[in-house]
């Protein structure tokens, strides 16, 4: 009865530490449940089978750990999990069409140093030079440095 046990808790840490790894990484309830699977089945094999039973399942948690862990990575399970998506987009694209110093155009959203803008009939992400501007401002285009555009506040 005693090995029943001691199988039933390494199975379960086993299961629950491959859920903390490779599902739900970080500190979360899996990876305590799995630590106090493997710390309560040693526990009970050393006070139920002795020095020689509690060594053995030590070791044998041990082996099955990085047996589980090895065989996981090499499955096709992580493979089923990954993204496989690449990000083509780019930031700004509207810079590359033909957007210029001097162009005027309006505040979309508030600008609190970064927001969106409509310059040339473009929505486009822009940065204010003078730190906040309320939605619906008119703006123009002052800079653009390495895909970014800088505006201010259009004087009228």
């Amino acid at each position: 009865m005693e090995a029943l046990i001691i199988t039933i808790l390494i199975i379960v840490a086993i299961i629950f530490m491959l859920i903390e790894l490779f599902v739900i990484p970080g500190t979360s309830i899996a990876g305590v449940i799995a630590f106090g699977c493997f710390i309560y089945a040693t526990f009970y094999a050393f006070v139920n089978l002795g020095i020689v039973g509690g060594v053995i399942t030590l070791v044998i948690s041990m082996l099955l750990c990085g047996g589980a862990i090895a065989w996981f990575m090499k499955s096709k399970t992580l493979d089923k999990l990954a993204l496989k998506e690449n990000i083509t987009s780019k930031v700004n694209k509207g810079i590359d069409k033909g957007i210029k110093v001097g162009d005027t155009g309006i505040c979309i959203t508030r600008l609190a140093q970064i927001g969106n803008a409509e310059i040339n009939g473009k929505i486009i992400e822009v940065k204010t030079i003078e730190g906040l501007l309320d939605e619906k401002t008119p703006i123009v285009v002052t800079r653009i440095d390495d895909k970014t555009i800088f505006v201010e506040k259009q004087q009228h």
